[in-house]
């Protein structure tokens, strides 16, 4: 049996605010396989963005274990989390978090000057992804030359051209239209079909979920099932 991608045992997070414990998620036993493409859904409070911020590395778990790949995130502290999120995890947002005043190419290319790449080896990678989201000719075009569909597939681009194992997208087709959704999730489920790179996607939109191989639901910061998504 292959390894899983993502195991979580017994996983918490916790928060003090004030004298209060905030408990978003609570003992989450899972996994995921590589390349698989799973949604996670449930009602605001359920501890989805939270779950979402563990498995990318952005918090870190108070209790139990979670390991992605072949990384124990668990043990790392936030320096080397920051240093395995930069190699490792491809983050979409629902408001696309563009900079205004970069162009499409500038955007995308913002993740690679983070890295040791020339400026020709940027180029070449950024016009390929740009393309491979079916951008290549807004290059030049700024956030707001582009409808909310084109803003995402730029997003999508900048998330992919550090070429991550793993994309986690929170709500990533929820400030879109159905027809620009349904392009967004056809870009998503390519990724998981054809790429071989593990999607975790946050919606409360039923229709895109369906778009997953599996969705994990959760309630109070708890898994309350596994369903098997049928195509």
């Amino acid at each position: 049996m292959n390894k899983p991608f993502i195991k979580a045992v017994q996983l918490s997070k916790k928060f003090h605010k004030g004298k209060r414990e905030i408990i978003p998620v609570r003992q989450l036993s899972f996994e995921v396989a590589s390349a698989e493409f799973i949604s996670l859904m449930g009602p605001s409070g359920s501890g989805k963005t939270t779950l979402l911020n563990l498995i990318a590395g952005i918090d870190s778990p108070s209790e139990g274990t979670l390991d992605v790949g072949s990384h124990s995130l668990h043990e790392m502290n936030r320096e080397q989390l920051t240093k395995w999120r930069s190699k490792h995890v491809g983050y979409i947002f629902q408001l696309y978090h563009l900079m205004p005043v970069l162009t499409a190419f500038e955007n995308v290319e913002l993740p690679l000057l983070l890295h040791n790449i020339n400026k020709k080896e940027r180029r070449e990678k950024v016009e390929a992804v740009l393309e491979h989201v079916g951008l290549s000719d807004r290059l030049d075009h700024f956030p707001n030359e582009l409808s909310g569909g084109q803003e995402q597939r730029v997003a999508i681009a900048r998330a992919l051209v550090t070429e991550p194992s793993m994309i986690v997208a929170d709500e990533p087709t929820g400030d879109l239209d159905r027809e620009s959704a349904d392009e967004i999730l056809d870009l998503l489920e390519g990724l998981s079909a054809y790429e071989k790179k593990t999607v975790v996607m946050v919606t409360h939109d039923p229709k895109a979920a369906l778009r997953a191989t599996r969705c994990l639901e959760l309630e109070k910061g708890k898994l309350i099932t596994r369903s098997e998504i049928l195509a």
